[in-house]
């Protein structure tokens, strides 16, 4: 992996389950790993028509050198995007390079 492709720089974050005081569970987003440089490449993209409203979905790629412990149902925040991440693949698996697939609702 060449270093210059790796131009956007993001965030890992994963969901915590928090009980508060009354008993109730919340979910919160927290940084799993901060300022990660990646590659973002679009590979898809569509628009569907559901609860009355009309949403796009895009589907990326998103190539980041190895990291352990990055999970799907993970997320990718990068500026104030958001990439749902639905697998992870550590690619020829030598531990150096991942690709996250990933995509972005936009409402």
């Amino acid at each position: 992996m060449q270093a210059g492709q790796l131009r956007h720089k993001l965030d890992i974050e994963t969901e915590l389950n928090i009980r508060d005081t009354y008993g109730q569970t919340t979910h919160e987003w927290v940084v799993f790993l901060h300022g990660l440089w990646a590659a973002i490449e679009p590979l898809t993209g569509r628009e569907y028509y559901a609860a009355q409203q009309v949403n796009a979905e895009i589907s990326h790629r998103i190539k980041i050198r190895y990291k352990g412990g990055i999970k799907p149902k993970m997320r990718v925040k990068y500026g104030d995007r958001y990439f749902n991440i639905l697998a992870v693949l550590d690619i020829t698996e030598r531990h150096r390079e991942i690709h996250l697939m990933c995509t972005e609702v936009i409402a």
